[in-house]
């Protein structure tokens, strides 16, 4: 109890804003706050939700001080999330609030949830006992309380018999605990049986387990190793201890397929935690994971900021993805970001891909991390044959893309009553659209970017800003009609080939920007997964992770596709997405083929894959990263400027350059326009700011953000630590 007296106990609160540090209120008389408290303050003219932090605060006089209006009836945030909280914000040089705020997103869960109106079984008896009464009494045996309907129709009746019951006595109202959002996993429900190198690397995580203490386990396997059953050993171990456990995985697409197999593995599927998930669910998920009843979560990156009550493991599946990475308010990667979640709670986080990434190799092989290894699928299955197809050599036919070469095995698959797959890593019809008279490029008109045509809609469309259009019979420069031409392909396209090919074959198109969202690409995946499609055309949310059984042929389209953007990541990356997409074939035993449409055959990346030897592939990229300095074994960070014009963008960034600190270790590159210069419209440069390893990069850029021009205007400035993104 706090005195009546006009000096009171004032406590910091960390509100939902850009806002540096907490703002401290007065604690009412008979209020009791603890830290990590969720209240209800006076913030400006609005009332918003905030989390009491830690810190001491004077004791000062209640007159100067706004109160705080209400202590939700929620579980605390625990000191390692608020210490996670604060980690976050200052390696990513963002306001504490900003990253409170993602702990903050489910407003209507900090009450508890309603209790629900049940009806439980008296000493009673019914006037008369009917074939539907004598059900329904059997089933309410045992004394439990029961919803209505639920009770209906588990006996197998309809409701009204229900009502009638309760209106004899033999039923009475009684409240009943809102249900859990999903049923409680069971460890020992369907235990697997495992090879002996599954056995092995299962062996290696329940000891982290055991130890109960902070662990990195790299779980590096080839694709159909059987990773996921591996760190479900994991999982199980975890929950035999009462820990609570977060799966993360890099696509809502995914998600299905993995509820699924972790249903067959434990009974009862995992909550879900990501953007496409109702309202009311993620508030129901929120409050059940506050408050323990949830035990084990599989999400988006978001998941990172559920409030857990007993988080005892962290999975970071397909851990190369860069679909981890947030590039927006708060820049952060949710792989890294889980690595030092598990650091700050003192438990185990499990990493698993087949083709990791070069930092989390590094880290392996320099003894930060164990490193658990599968090198061979699941049942001796084989991997499929792979082999380059010189496309200048073997070039399509005119106005075609696909290699006779390719056009041929798919034939032959279709034949033995296979599927295949091609893969173009290019969305909609063509990525550029211009007249053939005067040469006019339609481009976005607020990004610098071409539009992209979608034949299937009739639109064209920018891919970052969404600006879409009609697309016009005319040009708009020239008039001229019926001479607009599409240049380069899109999925749409190589599904237009494969129709004049094949036209009697199943195809089907898998793109995210397809209409029907989230739940028609479930479907479709599902469709494929089940054989009911001959020939699958998609882009890279094919590669990731999906179990296709009938799939023995895999084609890239275009394999030089990502090598050819200027990116430091360039080669890794298409090395795993390679890799990955012709990792779909052969899964279930059956010989399969992957083929590679490059004009660069003898390119250190198509040799790797080509070969199957990965070992060379990252050997060679972790010496080359080295040599230059990059990560791991340098730092970068990005600074985006933007305004409303170019002058301001650019002269800016100018200013913020000259107010850049002398430093032995660190030297900053730029500024320079970005690729994008246009996006949204607000015109773009970009600082690079590059590094030793043990540079002090966030005290650099702090010291310059500090000298640097104040923000004036329209002008903005976006700090990202390890970019993932050049653009």
């Amino acid at each position: 109890m706090i005195e009546d007296s006009p000096f009171v106990a004032a406590a910091p609160v960390l509100v939902p804003m850009p806002a540096e540090r907490p703002y401290t209120y007065a604690v009412p008389p008979g209020m009791r706050v603890v830290p990590g408290s969720i209240v209800r303050v006076p913030l400006g003219p609005r009332q918003v939700a905030g989390i009491v932090w830690d810190g001491a605060v004077e004791t000062v006089d209640a007159r100067k001080l706004r109160p705080i209006e209400q202590v939700f009836d929620c579980p605390p945030i625990d000191r390692s999330m608020r210490r996670f909280v604060d980690w976050i914000a200052q390696y990513t040089l963002s306001a504490p609030g900003m990253v409170a705020r993602m702990l903050l997103r489910a407003p209507e869960a900090f009450d508890p949830e309603p209790w629900i109106e049940g009806l439980q079984r008296t000493l009673a008896e019914p006037d008369r006992l009917t074939d539907a009464r004598r059900r329904v009494l059997e089933t309410a045996e045992g004394g439990l309380a029961w919803t209505r309907s639920g009770l209906a129709h588990a006996a197998g009746v309809s409701s009204t018999v229900i009502d009638g019951l309760r209106a004899q006595g033999v039923f009475e109202t009684v409240t009943i605990p809102p249900r859990p959002v999903v049923a409680a996993p069971d460890p020992t429900h369907a235990l697997p049986e495992l090879m002996p190198d599954q056995e092995e690397a299962a062996e290696k995580l329940r000891s982290a387990i055991a130890g109960d203490a902070f662990n990195v386990t790299l779980l590096d396997g080839v694709t159909g190793s059987g990773k996921t059953e591996v760190y479900f050993e994991a999982v199980a171990a975890a929950l035999d201890k009462g820990k609570q456990v977060l799966i993360l995985l890099p696509e809502i697409a995914l998600t299905h397929a993995f509820l699924e197999r972790f249903q067959d593995r434990f009974g009862a599927k995992p909550a879900e935690w990501h953007s496409d998930l109702p309202p009311r669910m993620r508030e129901r998920v929120w409050r059940q994971v506050a408050e323990g009843g949830v035990r084990v979560v599989a999400g988006a990156r978001s998941a990172l900021f559920l409030p857990f009550k007993e988080l005892g493991l962290i999975v970071v599946d397909e851990e190369h993805d860069p679909a981890y990475k947030q590039e927006d308010r708060v820049f952060y990667n949710a792989r890294d970001m889980a690595v030092v979640r598990g650091h700050i709670g003192g438990f185990p986080v499990v990493l698993a891909s087949a083709t990791p990434s070069v930092e989390s190799r590094v880290n392996a092989s320099q003894g930060r991390y164990d490193r658990a290894v599968l090198s061979s699928r699941f049942a001796d299955a084989a991997l499929p044959d792979l082999k380059s197809i010189d496309m200048r050599r073997s070039p399509p036919a005119r106005g075609g893309f696909l290699s006779p070469i390719l056009i041929d095995q798919m034939q032959r698959t279709l034949e033995r009553k296979e599927q295949s797959l091609l893969f173009l890593n290019r969305r909609g019809y063509a990525p550029l659209t211009l007249c053939r008279v005067c040469g006019h490029r339609f481009g976005c008109p607020v990004c610098s970017a071409w539009l992209v045509e979608h034949r299937f809609r009739g639109q064209l469309v920018c891919h970052h800003c969404g600006h879409n259009e009609k697309r016009p019979e005319a040009c708009p420069e020239c008039g001229t009609l019926d001479h607009l031409v599409a240049c380069g392909p899109g999925v749409e396209r190589i599904a237009e080939e494969v129709v004049a090919h094949f036209p009697d074959a199943r195809t089907i198109v898998l793109s995210s920007d397809l209409l029907g969202g989230v739940r028609r690409l479930r479907l479709e995946l599902e469709a494929v997964a089940n054989g009911e499609a001959d020939i699958v055309i998609g882009t890279q949310l094919v590669a990731k992770g999906h179990n296709f059984p009938g799939m023995t042929l895999v084609g890239v389209v275009d394999a030089d596709l990502g090598l050819a953007n200027g990116d430091p990541r360039a080669a890794e990356r298409t090395f795993q997405l390679l890799s990955q997409v012709t990792g779909r074939a052969g899964r279930t035993g059956k010989k399969s083929l992957g083929l590679l449409q490059t004009y660069q055959p003898d390119h250190p990346v198509m040799r790797a894959i080509v070969s199957g030897d990965s070992e060379a592939f990252y050997e060679r990229e972790i010496t080359e990263r080295e040599r230059a300095a990059l990560p791991p074994f340098g730092r970068l960070a990005g600074i985006i400027i933007s305004a409303a014009t170019r002058g301001e963008a650019e002269s800016h960034a100018r200013a913020l350059r000259r107010a850049a600190p002398q430093a032995s270790d660190l030297f900053v590159l730029g500024p320079a326009e970005a690729p994008l210069s246009l996006l949204g419209g607000r015109h773009r440069f970009r600082l690079l700011i590059q590094g030793e390893r043990r540079a002090d990069m966030q005290g650099f850029i702090r010291a310059m953000l500090a000298e640097g021009p104040k923000l004036r205007g329209s002008v903005r400035v976006q700090v990202d630590i390890d970019p993932q993104s050049f653009l």
